[in-house]
């Protein structure tokens, strides 16, 4: 069961040092996913909830109001929907904080990047679609094989969905991307997964960006034993290598292949707080 707290925020749009994101907007705070990997508990300012990361979220009862006057008076630019929550986590079936502030963001004349892992997206089609020059969608594919999915993202919608939604968005002419990462060692990082999200890539014509697991604090004291033993493989790896196959097989399908991040914008990552 996870609880649901309400807190009122004094901005909506957060600058953002991420990269292409002139702001980030987090609806919600913290993540009912529960992914065993998830970076986002280490840049989440409430205590409570980065600490029973999955159990507890918030949700910014106030953010429409706010995002209201906002979208009045801040420059137009690039907004990213979410840096360090998912926009699109089963609460917003039920608060649509996300689309209502989508719809605020397009009718103002800002642009939008979703990231998201769950085909909730899909019910926000019309806007989308209407909309579909000032938008990009990513959906976050770590693996397409659902079981292994239920293993590292145990509370998020199957790999199997998030493939069905970028398929139905690509044929519906929206701009498509597919995140793939953290490359988990011994979890993600075969030939044949990777082979498996290129291909899918190929089908929709998105963009790949990938990234290698950044070990966090948090990951030393996790009880979870598949991220422990992720860990301790992750320190071997030969990551250059593994980047260059990952570039090799998105060449062979025609597929264009971006890592996420470069050292410096890691840094920028690092110092990166998205969620006011």
């Amino acid at each position: 069961m996870v609880r649901v707290m309400f807190l009122k925020v004094k901005t909506a749009l957060s600058k953002s040092n991420l990269p292409d994101l002139d702001y980030a907007l987090n609806p919600y705070v913290g993540c009912i996913h529960s992914c065993i990997y998830c970076y986002a508990r280490e840049y989440t300012r409430e205590k409570l909830i980065s600490e029973n990361w999955g159990s507890i979220v918030a949700v910014k009862e106030n953010l429409i109001k706010v995002l209201a006057r906002e979208v009045r008076r801040k420059p137009k630019g690039t907004v990213g929907i979410s840096t360090i929550t998912d926009p699109y986590q089963s609460l917003e079936g039920r608060y649509q904080l996300t689309r209502r502030a989508l719809e605020l963001l397009l009718m103002h004349g800002f642009r939008v990047s979703i990231q998201t892992k769950s085909d909730l997206v899909l019910r926000d089609m019309d806007l989308l679609t209407a909309y579909a020059e000032f938008i990009d969608v990513g959906l976050t594919i770590t693996t397409l094989d659902d079981e292994v999915g239920k293993l590292i993202e145990p509370h998020a919608p199957p790999p199997s969905r998030r493939a069905i939604a970028i398929k139905r968005m690509s044929e519906e002419g929206i701009t498509t991307w597919i995140f793939l990462g953290p490359i988990l060692p011994g979890i993600n990082d075969k030939r044949d997964v990777i082979e498996g999200v290129v291909k899918l890539a190929a089908e929709t014509g998105s963009t790949i960006y990938y990234d290698k697991l950044r070990i966090k604090k948090f990951m030393y004291r996790s009880g979870d034993d598949v991220l422990r033993n992720v860990i301790s493989k992750a320190r071997r790896v030969n990551w250059p290598s593994l980047y260059e196959e990952i570039e090799r097989t998105c060449a062979d399908y025609g597929v264009k292949c971006l890592p996420s991040f470069n050292e410096g914008e890691v840094v920028k990552l690092d110092r990166f707080l998205g969620y006011t």
